[in-house]
């Protein structure tokens, strides 16, 4: 099976680049130059000329803050790039899965979020992924919108090799404490994304389709996620640094954040089976892939 994945240096497109053929799958990345999400064209071109089996919408506009200033440009990259996607994938007669984001919430419904729970997200970046989101869906019913949180894994940028970087120089670190999620390893979430793409090309069944919540088994605030990265590198032989926890109103942002965005994932559990390990473990695996290079 043929799997084309926008992105080629993204967490969730590398871990996919390494597993692709132990799962059976051959992989195409298209990035630039061959593709530019904000240019829906080159998006429909690339896709079609691949000519995969299932396409996987790995890539976005990632950077929160930024996103505040460049709106125009966000929404291109999260809302008319996947349209382009999907479009592409109706041409050819295939499936389509999309990864979305837990701040398509605004975090105040004070447990994990459904599925089903309304939608209000509170700044552009949630606003624009959330517009991707309906933008598939109002192309084409063959899809299947994979909500995650807090990606991490051994590649690019993300904050466990933010905490790592910040260790290696300070002594202190001070992370925020009243913002809860689910963290999430990139490579447990393309173990996830080829099972779900799998089913879709074999299967025409409904109910694999639609939206489904995808995270790390396990709650977390980000002074707590920080804490158990210092610690697993401390017990690596990393330095070792306090880290103390601090409010929101302590580190404000140019984007507010949910207080709140863990997803409940027990639809994704219950339709395809599929369950990611708990964060703690995932980031044992993670530390010493980072240790050891």
């Amino acid at each position: 099976m043929r799997m084309a994945v926008t992105g080629r240096s993204g967490q969730v497109a590398l871990s996919l680049a390494e597993r692709a053929e132990a799962s059976g799958f051959e992989l195409v990345t298209l990035a630039r130059p061959e593709i530019d999400l904000a240019d829906p064209a080159s998006v429909e071109a690339a896709v079609l000329a691949a000519a995969p089996d299932v396409v996987v919408s790995a890539a976005a506009y990632t950077a929160v803050d930024k996103a505040e200033s460049e709106a125009d440009l966000a929404a291109r990259v999260n809302r008319d790039g996947p349209q382009a996607l999907a479009r592409a994938a109706t041409r050819l007669g295939i499936p389509i899965v999309h990864l979305s984001t837990d701040y398509v919430f605004d975090g105040t419904k004070g447990s994990p979020y459904m599925e089903t729970d309304p939608t209000s997200p509170l700044g552009v970046y949630g606003a624009t992924k959330l517009a991707g989101e309906a933008a598939i869906a109002s192309v084409t019913p063959d899809h299947a919108i994979l909500r995650t949180s807090w990606v991490y894994s051994p590649f690019g940028s993300n904050f466990v090799k933010t905490m790592l970087r910040l260790a290696s120089t300070r002594d202190r670190l001070t992370v925020v404490a009243d913002q809860f999620g689910r963290p999430s390893y990139a490579p447990d979430i393309a173990a996830a994304v080829f099972a779900v793409a799998r089913r879709l090309i074999e299967t025409e069944d409904e109910s694999g389709r639609g939206v489904f919540h995808l995270t790390g088994t396990g709650d977390a605030n980000w002074y707590e996620f920080a804490s158990a990265i210092i610690a697993g590198s401390i017990a690596r032989g990393g330095r070792s640094v306090q880290v103390a926890p601090i409010t929101t109103a302590d580190y404000p942002t140019p984007a507010k954040r949910p207080a709140d965005s863990r997803l409940d994932c027990s639809r994704l559990a219950s339709v395809h089976g599929i369950a990611l390990p708990e964060w703690r473990g995932s980031l044992e695996l993670c530390l010493d892939r980072l240790h050891a290079g």
